[in-house]
């Protein structure tokens, strides 16, 4: 029998997407720009920090180029862009069915996470994001941009790559769910870290479900229509 002691680590990992060195240069991009995204908080907080329109500006931005990362570093691997997606739409029926799905995964984390959640006060679960919430009509429409690039980047980022990546490192699928869930809630610790737990788990159920219906595409509505109604939701929370 052949000794395969010289066989490429990559050839050895079933499953991977990418190359562990590009996972590792994304998470190291995730880790400062997590680190960054805390220390703007506080400072926003104590009101020293960038208009809202340049947060929302900044963070679209950079989600952006985050997925060009991704998307190169799938590419590298010879793999197309529905690696991380899942399969492309053939036809209306099935946008509209992966709509819906997204739908009934948003209705069902907004119960979970209000449960979890529902020890904080209004006023508490407010007050760390206050900073953040649209005041203006022009700040309402570029939150709305924000949310849609947030749905579509962040569920391929988390669970369409960093998910298939831990899941192939690990050789374990829960352990590749509950590893992206928690870089998920980490990257979300600016918002305080009673938050960030609830994010967790919703990152948890949005994880089991992409690997269930092995696409990103329904959590991408999900995920946008519980960030763009977020605001509204705080607000009826906080009174």
């Amino acid at each position: 029998m052949a000794d395969d002691s010289s066989t490429p680590l990559n050839n050895k990992i079933q499953g991977l997407i990418a190359s562990p060195l590009h996972t590792l240069l994304v998470a190291g991009i995730w880790a400062a720009n997590t680190y960054l995204a805390a220390m703007r908080a506080g400072q926003s907080r104590a009101g020293l920090g960038p208009s809202r329109t340049a947060i929302y500006l900044r963070t679209m931005v950079f989600e952006l180029v985050m997925l060009g990362v991704v998307a190169f570093g799938v590419w590298l691997r010879g793999m197309s862009l529905q690696t991380i997606f899942g399969q492309r739409w053939r036809s209306t029926l099935q946008m509209f069915r992966d709509l819906g799905l997204g739908v009934l995964l948003w209705i069902a984390a907004t119960v979970v996470t209000s449960l979890l959640g529902g020890h904080q006060s209004g006023d508490s679960a407010n007050r760390e994001v206050a900073f953040l919430l649209p005041q203006t009509s022009r700040e309402m429409l570029l939150w709305i941009l924000l949310s849609i690039t947030a749905g579509i980047c962040e569920e391929a980022i988390y669970r369409g790559y960093f998910q298939r990546q831990f899941s192939g490192l690990t050789r374990s699928v829960p352990a590749g769910i509950i590893l992206s869930a928690g870089m998920f809630g980490a990257a979300h610790a600016y918002q305080g870290m009673s938050r960030a737990l609830v994010i967790v788990v919703s990152g948890l159920l949005y994880g089991a479900f992409a690997e269930w219906r092995r696409t990103v595409r329904p959590g991408m509505f999900g995920h946008t229509i519980q960030d763009a109604i977020a605001p509204a939701l705080l607000r009826l929370t906080g009174h």
